[in-house]
This record gives structure tokens, sequence and C-alpha cells, in this order.
């Protein structure tokens, strides 16, 4: 499960003093000592009054910072997660309405990277706390997604991380999941270890259910609902798989296609091949990759043009003007503050602006 750091919540809930951001975010409280202080806690309905500190808070607020009730509606307390201005800490109560866990701090969220401390009515150990930008009881909002193709080299992974960290796109690539699965021991990894010793490819299922599940933990607990999902589909077969999990009546994401001629797509990756220590970063394998993706990736990229949902990018030019075509075409989702921004270091590094450190 993905933790975001409670940090990155500050510039999105400061507004104006006098008109807080309504309070829309959930706390997940789980592994704590005390299965009562385990569980939801929504947006507080407390009615406005002045806290210990004489500070007047609103519904959703306490002390000026978001507060918290139980989802049940059993505890003594309202609210139930709160911050207390006197001791600079936010505080976790028991359903008798004792504190049992607080964390000293000034953050503007409940902490959720770092361990809380046991108080005088909690039992170790202290729980984990998980922030959702969605209710984690009803389906989780739809992904706008972004397919991206293209031959071996074309440059699809640092487009895809420019877009990431430049435009705040969430980058997902299939392989990647499937590392992480099988390292994990997640549910599916012996399934995947038979098919890597085997020599075939993961099913479709296991894949796009990958693909499905990462992209609702990133939108619950970051908000973000923009992915590029790089090298997929692969094959008509994957889009097959893509239409199970989410369905034929669901309208079909659009597709970036990174065109490059065979020539410079062979020069880059040979170029790069004393740097990957990829074992296949060579002149045969290359050819073979290339092979294959003809064969089995083209004819989804030709289905794509087809219903006028696929984009061409010629990366055959340099990476910033072809930095510049993706981000144009992404602009129409992009969050505003993330297309005006600066470029950073990690973005100029890899436009070859700078080099890496």
């Amino acid at each position: 499960m993905l933790f975001l750091n409670s940090q990155l919540f500050m510039k999105e809930i400061m507004v104006e003093a006098d008109e807080p951001k309504r309070n829309t975010f959930y706390v997940e409280v789980s592994g704590s000592g005390l299965p009562e202080v385990d569980g939801l806690f929504v947006p507080s309905t407390a009615p406005p009054a002045k806290s210990e500190s004489g500070t007047a808070s609103s519904i959703g607020y306490w002390n000026g910072k978001m507060a918290w009730d139980r989802a049940d509606g059993k505890s003594a307390r309202s609210p139930a997660l709160s911050y207390s201005n006197s001791y600079k800490s936010w505080r976790i109560c028991r359903l008798d309405g004792h504190l049992a866990y607080d964390a000293t701090c000034e953050d503007e969220m409940p902490p959720t990277d770092r361990e809380w401390h046991v108080y005088k009515k909690g039992v170790a150990p202290a729980p984990k706390v998980v922030l959702h930008y969605y209710d984690p009881r009803q389906p989780c909002p739809a992904p706008n997604v972004v397919f991206v193709l293209g031959g071996p080299g074309a440059g699809k992974g640092t487009m895809c991380k420019l877009a990431e960290f430049q435009l705040g796109w969430t980058h997902l690539s299939t392989g990647d999941l499937l590392r992480d699965e099988r390292q994990t021991e997640g549910p599916t990894a012996a399934t995947i270890e038979e098919c890597i010793t085997a020599g075939k490819l993961a099913p479709n299922e296991i894949i796009v259910n990958l693909l499905k599940n990462a992209m609702e933990n990133v939108t619950r607990m970051t908000g973000k609902k923009n992915f590029l999902l790089d090298g997929f589909p692969r094959s008509l077969s994957n889009l097959e798989g893509w239409y199970e999990i989410f369905g034929r009546e669901a309208e079909l994401p659009k597709m970036l296609y990174f065109e490059c001629p065979y020539a410079v797509l062979e020069k880059r990756i040979l170029g790069r091949a004393k740097y990957t220590g990829r074992s296949d970063d060579n002149v045969e394998s290359i050819k073979l990759r290339f092979d294959t993706f003809k064969a089995e990736t083209l004819p989804t990229v030709d289905l794509f043009k087809s219903t006028g949902k696929c984009v061409e990018i010629d990366t055959s030019q340099d990476r910033q003007a072809v930095y510049a075509l993706v981000r144009g075409h992404l602009a129409k989702y992009t969050d505003k503050k993330f297309a005006t921004q600066r470029l950073t270091e990690t973005a100029e590094m890899l436009l070859g602006l700078r080099p890496y450190s």
C-alpha cells in the first residue's frame, strides 16, 4: 500500500484563513493495540465550538486543522481524531473518549510517515495511519488513462518519467508491477513465477488487475487520476484482457504511439548498453525485440489509428522537441499548477539539459 507524507497535503488545503477548504478526506487507522481505535474516520460533523485553546472551530475543523469522527459513530468524543494547539500534537481517542495515541508535530494533516506515540490510555503497538482522498467505502473514481506504445528504444520510459516528475501524471509499467508482485509475494506471485520460468507471458487477467489495483491505490492515496500505461497493451490479446476487467461499454483510452526508425532505435540501444547492463541490449536481441513488436504490437496500434484514438509522435527528434509534443497532447488533463512550473532538476537531467548526478 502506498503511504503519503502528510506534508504533501499542505499546499492543497491551505486557503484563506476565514474560508477553510471543506474537509473531504478520510483517515484509516489500523494495527493498533486497541481494536476499538482501528477503523475508518470520516470528516467531523461536530458543530462550531471553541477548543481548549480558545480557537473557534468550524464543521470539519478543530483548532484550525481538519478533524474526523469515527465512521461508526461510537466514540464518546467528537471529533475523535483532531489536533491540539495546547500540546502541538495530533490525537486519536478510544471509544470512551480517553486519548490513546498522539503525534507531536505541526503537520497540516495526521502524519502517515512516522510512528505515533502510545498515550496514557493506549496499548502498544501504535497504529498505522493512512489518508484517503476518497471514501474507501465507495467505488474509486474512474482513471484517466493514456496508453503509451513504441518500439524498443523509442523513449517511452523517458517521456513517461518526464510526465510524472514534471506534469503530475502517474507512470505505470506492467513490467515493474509484475516484478513488484513477485518480490512482495502477492496473491498472484506464484503464477507469475511459473510463467516466467516456462518462458510464457503472464495471463492478461493478472496484468490488467495489477494495473487496475495500482491505479485505484494511487487515486485513493493521492487524488491523482491521470495515468500513463507504459508498454500496454502489447497485443490485441492484452486489449481483450482490458475489456474483460473494465468492460466494453467503457470508453477506450487514447494512445500515444512513439514512431521511430529502426536504425535510430538500434543506435540508441547500443549507445545505452554500456550503462544499463541489460543482457538484451545487443544487435541480435534488438532485432528480435523489434520483430516481436511489429508482429504483436503494431496490430494494436493500427486498431487505435482506425478509431481515431492514436496520436503518432516522431521520437527520432531530440528529447526536448519530443517532450514538447507529449506535454501538448497531455495538456487537456494536466493540472495547471504542474503545467506552468519550471523544469525540475530531474526533468532537466531526463531532457539532457544537465548531467546526471
